[in-house]
């Protein structure tokens, strides 16, 4: 088969690779036929983030069952399924708190493990893990591409929000206008926040951000950034969700934040001083909840949105490439011509 593999600061290589194979009766070798790029890869890509090398990439996966080890039940040959970008047992302590992605014996997908990025993979703890997309929207496009998103980035923006403690008649501030900070805009929509502020660097990103639900945006950097998020709230948020994980973002997350507010944090830390946030953050009260996000604990309310058809994050695609595009949707990406590639082997 072939796979996208990492072979060293900005250098992503399609390349034949073994097929996976069953190796404990708990997996299953799943098919791809839809997959993504997220805005984490770039961290290893851009030389930000250790990765192996050479790795497997990609940790979106989607696609149909080809084979299933003999203790597994949830799911049978021909299956239509999604997976978490963390795989998780779904049986130990943390698993049954819904905090899958403290697995006991979980792991991530790519590097040294299978990557989604690729013609197949195997999907270990195939019970845990793999959700099931029902056969009657199975071969439906539409459907599955509003589905996706819910490996990673839908579930993410959502537990942003969660954690930011939004709920209905709130209002929202969203730092981050990538895929997980539009996730983020729907996720409060979803939540029945009243008003939605959403700050971000891209005037093309912040009208997916209107379409998703905000109320109002932000084109701006830094303090004006601030001062304008300030001036829409009268002087703060209570609920504010950071969707993009860098020192700049943190700080105006805290900032724009109401005295005894909270931050939702899901952007993946990087190069984070976390000395100047948790100053503002001390001084003022605000709580900071989040983390990396559970998606298994997540994910079968929002599939359930989706496949009713009220929840479509697909518009956060917006470059499709093959299996050999790949390279180029990195490129697209770190160059900010792409929001979210979809990925079709």
């Amino acid at each position: 088969m072939r796979a996208a593999l990492f072979h060293g600061e900005g250098e992503i290589a399609v390349e034949d690779v073994p097929d996976p194979t069953i190796e404990e009766p708990t997996d299953a070798v799943v098919r791809i036929t839809h997959t993504a790029i997220c805005g984490s890869d770039l961290w290893f890509y851009r030389g930000q983030r250790e990765f192996p090398t050479p790795g497997r990439v990609g940790h979106e996966p989607m696609g149909v069952v080809e084979e299933v080890g003999s203790e597994v039940t949830h799911v049978q040959p021909g299956d239509r399924v999604l997976a978490p970008f963390w795989i998780s047992c779904g049986e130990c302590e943390f698993c049954r708190k819904g905090l899958h992605t403290s697995c006991v014996d979980g792991d991530s997908w790519g590097g040294e493990m299978t990557g989604a990025q690729g013609e197949m993979i195997r999907a270990p703890h195939a019970d845990g893990t793999l959700v099931r997309i029902p056969d009657r929207y199975a071969d439906d496009e539409d459907v599955l591409e509003a589905a996706l998103p819910l490996t990673d980035v839908m579930c993410t923006g959502h537990h942003a929000a969660v954690s930011a403690g939004v709920e209905a008649g709130d209002t929202a501030v969203v730092v981050g206008d990538g895929a997980v900070g539009l996730c983020g805009v729907l996720a409060c929509r979803r939540l029945g926040a009243e008003r939605i502020i959403a700050l971000g660097h891209h005037e093309d990103r912040l009208e997916i951000a209107e379409e998703f639900g905000a109320t109002d945006t932000v084109a701006a950097r830094g303090d004006e950034a601030v001062d304008a998020a300030l001036d829409l709230t009268d002087g703060g948020a209570n609920h504010v969700l950071e969707c993009v994980g860098a020192e700049s973002s943190m700080d105006t997350a805290f900032q724009v934040a109401r005295p005894g507010g909270t931050v939702g944090y899901v952007g993946v830390p990087a190069g984070v001083d976390e000395a100047a946030f948790l100053e503002t953050a001390f001084g003022d009260n605000v709580t900071l909840a989040g983390g990396v996000a559970p998606v298994r604990a997540y994910v079968d309310d929002l599939l359930a949105d989706v496949l009713q058809g009220t929840l479509d994050p697909s518009p956060i695609f917006t470059k499709t490439v093959d299996l050999d595009g790949v390279p180029e949707g990195y490129r697209a990406m770190d160059e900010r011509d792409a929001i979210k590639v979809l990925v079709k082997p």
